[in-house]
């Protein structure tokens, strides 16, 4: 009965809070382990049976109780109480995945109604409890007594009063997040958004009526209102962004802010004074301090927080000052240049270094360079990161892994083994824990121990590693009770993806040791996706292509998709990165392999005539005008595109066309990394017939999710180790080189945020296909595979019966010249394409075709279809 209460309570809680944050901009994709609708739906309710009893007046055991003690405990606050109750049981509802900041808000309610209720206290006399329940209630209660006594039997009344307001000052404050140098600044905000405060905001900025408040510099031009910035200490005190204080609210609070508008404006900066030689050039420190900083605030964005305007602004400012240090994209990813602007000149011989320089002014920029120039004067825009969800920040430890630890130490004290548990490092689903063994213990010691091991922390998935790769220790893997989601928006958000701008760059999710995994597709080259239904195959592919989609344009990467199932990649029907339509026939499949290796070859081609070694060398040079065509020439050359070929399910293909299949598979994947043509081949029945050697030789990565059986571990991975997986997204990733795989939580993207990224690349363009990629649009021959290599005897077997009005197996060994087993098939394929009739004894067969369509019977059987 307490279960089935609990159940719908829970269940009603989990509504209420998915409605809460379904409005705004709320929590959205949490994860379930994160979630406190129970105790916030507790709260809420609480809070409103308290409002009707200090409200209303609410007769009844439940109204006098309300009285006693809440109004005995706040005085006259008592109606205030429940809205604050209220709004902390929303705030949990909402935003349970900021404990931090949901910790600082209680911690500021509490200080500022303890100071208010001591300043009541006060203001209403400050009566004693022997004066009664009754004036305590008219006063503060018994927590302003409780409060304001002991301050006025220590330091009097007005010393008292002093420290009550700052009591609720300090509660302001934490509650505001604010910093106290930053009181100031704020204090003039508000009193210039309210129409208050008139006084300048800045130097040289007025407000002005007809801004409506917003300040103005002198020129009259509306400036912005600057963000909020933090003090940073000088250089030689302590490296820049080491100590910086950040508060996780206020970094959300931004994130929220910039996600309303695409393209913040840049912060008005205040005019200084400076002598020419050192506005002439940025120093090197100047220069380095800024590099610093943009590389840190790469990492701000770790737990799905975009960087500020002004380090943005930063960002793009030191890279303009590296000059030719940062390069050309891999891929040709340039932006749109814009001109410096002109910086106004004085008059020769009129030059003063007291007078006022000017500051130039500068174009709003973009948190990332996201707008390219495509082929044929067509602007693009990647999709902001913003469509993609952010989860919390990860656990780095919690109540079972301390529960875990001593389990482990249990046994090895048990056993007599001389080891001990060193620490751990907690992944989103796996911790590993790190054994160091005592002197003259044997390694198999610990192996040995698995079973137990499982059976001490009551997980039968534990995993051994032996030794932990570049450690003299041993890893012990074991599943987190309280396991966690991982969002590709954090993933391509982090520092790792932000370092490297190839489009190839995909992310694919988390590994143990609580780091972002990027995998480069051009380096793997090609890559294996493997493992049982369910265990997150569909996932990582979705995963692959919306990194690309985000990272690439179509004049960057161009994709075949191949979806024998029909329904895994349909949401991607349409983007201009498809090449040819999603192929979800098997025979249409084959025939797009065959075509990309004879793209393969055209590509080789080129190479080969003009000199280069890999399709990157020759984009190169043709962007930059360095190929000389040979005289009389009127081809025009174009950078080649990336074409990147996904397959999902490959065992439907080696089904249907196995032989074509395997040998265009082998072909591509021998050739293919120089010019620039990359596979990931997916399947979920990773045997040998589907996965054949030829096919492993030559894709040298692979992904492995959970598996049924370590045989299915061993065709994908030629090693243990993938049985043990628990699935949903647990991984195994063996990149190409690697000696041992990396285990990974695979990264999740929702429906919604890929239909939104979809969305945003089809708003920009229409998709362009060739028609030669497959023959579907056209007449295509299709030769029954029960025919093989027999079709021309079996045409001239038909001319011979339908000319001669004669079928006989006697008479198709003497005129073909053809063995009793032969003459025998060739007459079985043409009954059951109707061309004769059935056996009849000795009697010859009858013939059903008449020699006037004699022509249509033969074009039916090589496949041309009826003339």
């Amino acid at each position: 009965m307490l279960r089935l209460l609990r159940a719908c309570w829970l269940a009603l809680a989990h509504t209420v809070g998915a409605v809460l944050r379904g409005i705004g901009k709320g929590a959205r994709g949490l994860d379930p382990a994160l979630r406190k609708d129970g105790l916030a739906l507790f709260l809420l309710g609480l809070s409103l049976v308290i409002a009707a009893g200090t409200w209303s007046r609410l007769d009844g055991p439940v109204g006098d109780l309300v009285t006693w003690l809440i109004t005995g405990a706040f005085g006259r606050l008592d109606l205030v109480f429940p809205v604050v109750l209220g709004v902390v049981a929303v705030r949990l509802m909402r935003h349970p995945d900021r404990p931090d900041a949901n910790g600082r808000v209680v911690i500021g309610l509490s200080a500022l109604g303890v100071g208010v209720l001591g300043l009541v206290h006060l203001w209403c006399d400050a009566p004693e409890r022997d004066a009664g329940s009754r004036r305590l209630r008219e006063a503060g209660g018994l927590v302003g007594w409780g409060v304001a006594k002991p301050l006025l039997f220590t330091v009097g009344s007005a010393l008292a009063l002093v420290l009550l307001l700052l009591v609720t000052f300090f509660g302001l404050l934490v509650i505001t997040a604010t910093p106290v140098n930053a009181v100031p600044r704020r204090m003039r905000q508000l009193g210039a958004r309210i129409g208050v405060v008139r006084a300048p905001v800045a130097e040289g900025e007025w407000e002005d009526e007809r801004t409506g408040g917003h300040p103005v510099a002198e020129d009259g031009a509306e400036a912005v209102p600057a963000p909020r910035r933090r003090s940073v200490r000088r250089r030689s005190e302590t490296p820049p962004f080491e100590h910086l204080p950040v508060d996780e609210d206020d970094l959300w609070d931004e994130a929220e802010e910039e996600a309303g508008s695409p393209t913040p404006p840049p912060s008005p900066r205040r005019p200084r004074r400076r002598s020419r030689a050192r506005t002439a050039a940025p120093s090197s420190d100047a220069v380095e301090v800024a590099q610093a900083a943009a590389a840190a605030l790469d990492g701000a964005v770790l737990h799905g927080v975009q960087p500020s305007p002004v380090v943005a602004g930063l960002r793009e400012t030191v890279r303009g000052a590296g000059g030719a240090e940062g390069g050309e994209r891999d891929a040709g990813r340039e932006a749109t240049p814009t001109p410096p602007p002109a910086r106004p000149q004085a008059p020769s011989g009129h030059e003063s270094e007291a007078a006022p320089e000017v500051p130039p002014r500068t174009e709003p920029l973009p948190p990332r360079a996201e707008q390219f120039q495509l082929s044929g004067d067509v602007g693009y825009a990647l999709p902001p990161l913003r469509l993609l969800e952010r989860g919390g920040p990860g656990k780095a430890r919690s109540q079972a892994n301390d529960d875990v630890v001593r389990a482990l130490t249990v046994v090895f004290s048990e056993f007599k083994v001389d080891a001990r548990v060193t620490g751990f490092t907690r992944g989103p689903t796996v911790t590993r824990y790190v054994v160091e063994l005592g002197p003259a213990v044997k390694v198999e010691r610990i192996t040995a121990l698995a079973k137990n091991i499982a059976y001490a922390v009551a997980s039968p998935d534990v995993r051994i590693l032996s030794p932990i790769p570049g450690r003299s220790a041993v890893g012990i893997e074991i599943p987190n009770t309280d396991r966690e989601m991982v969002k590709l928006g954090d993933v391509l958000c982090s520092q790792e993806a932000g370092q490297d701008e190839h489009p190839l760059l995909v992310a694919l999710g988390k590994d143990v040791e609580g780091g972002y995994v990027v995998a480069n597709l051009a380096r793997m080259p090609h890559v294996l996706v493997a493992g049982a239904t369910g265990a997150g195959k569909s996932s990582c592919i979705n995963g692959l292509i919306t990194s690309v989609l985000v990272r690439a344009t179509p004049d960057q990467v161009r994709m075949v998709l191949v979806d024998p199932k029909r329904v895994e990649l349909t949401a991607y029907e349409g983007i201009p990165h498809l090449i040819t339509p999603i192929i979800t026939n098997p025979k249409r499949a084959a025939e797009a392999l065959q075509w990309v290796v004879r793209e393969m070859d055209l590509r080789y081609d080129d190479l080969a005539a003009f000199g280069f070694r890999h399709i990157d060398d020759f984009n190169r040079a043709v962007r930059t005008g360095g190929i000389t065509l040979p005289p009389g020439s009127e081809r025009e050359l174009a950078p080649y595109p990336y074409l990147l070929v996904i397959v999902d399910e490959l065992a439907d293909l080696m089904m249907v066309a196995p032989r074509d299949v395997e040998d265009s598979i082998v072909r591509i994947t021998q050739l293919a990394r120089a010019a620039g043509i990359h596979l990931v081949l997916a399947t979920q029945r990773p045997s040998v017939d589907v996965v054949t050697g030829l096919i492993k030789a030559n894709v040298p990565s692979r992904l492995a999710f959970a598996t049924s059986s370590l045989a299915d571990s061993r065709v994908i991975l030629d090693q243990p180790g993938a049985e043990k997986l628990i699935g949903k997204g647990d991984a195994l990733f063996l990149p190409m080189g690697a000696n041992k795989p990396v285990r990974m939580q695979g990264a999740y993207v929702t429906e919604p945020e890929l239909g939104a990224v979809v969305e945003h690349c089809k708003a920009q363009l229409t998709p362009t296909y060739r028609e030669d990629v497959t023959v579907g649009g056209g007449r295509k021959k299709e030769i029954d595979e029960d025919i093989g290599d027999d079709l021309d005897l079996l045409c001239q077997a038909a001319e011979l019966v339908v000319s001669t009005q004669f079928g006989s197996t006697s008479m198709l060994q003497r005129k073909l010249r053809v063995g009793f087993a032969k003459a025998g098939r060739l007459m079985d394929l043409m009954e059951s394409r109707g061309v004769v009739g059935p056996s009849e004894g000795s009697k010859a067969r009858d013939v059903l075709i008449k020699p006037d369509e004699l022509d249509s019977v033969l074009a039916t059987l090589r496949g041309d279809g009826p003339p």
